[in-house]
């Protein structure tokens, strides 16, 4: 799997919603350096589970609709003398 990268604004956004819940939920608070390297452990340890989590909840969807679609080559399928 490649490296979970983010951009500046996704990773300063992500930044600001560490601080925000670790200041409301627990009651502490955690600099943006701290919260960086919190982001970064996160992505590295645990952000492989989440990225199979996805792929696997879009490979149902795409499961799906290809049901869909050979479902709807059987209804239009003409009738044959066989």
């Amino acid at each position: 799997m490649p490296e979970i990268k983010f951009s500046s604004d996704e990773k300063a956004l992500l930044i600001d919603k560490l601080q925000t819940y670790f200041t409301k939920e627990m009651d502490q608070d955690l600099g943006q350096f701290e919260c960086e390297f919190l982001l970064d452990f996160i992505s590295k340890e645990m952000g492989a589970y989440y990225y199979n989590k996805g792929l696997s909840d879009a490979q149902v969807i795409v499961s799906s609709k290809l049901d869909d679609i050979a479902d709807a080559f059987y209804e239009i399928e003409m009738v044959t003398g066989r």
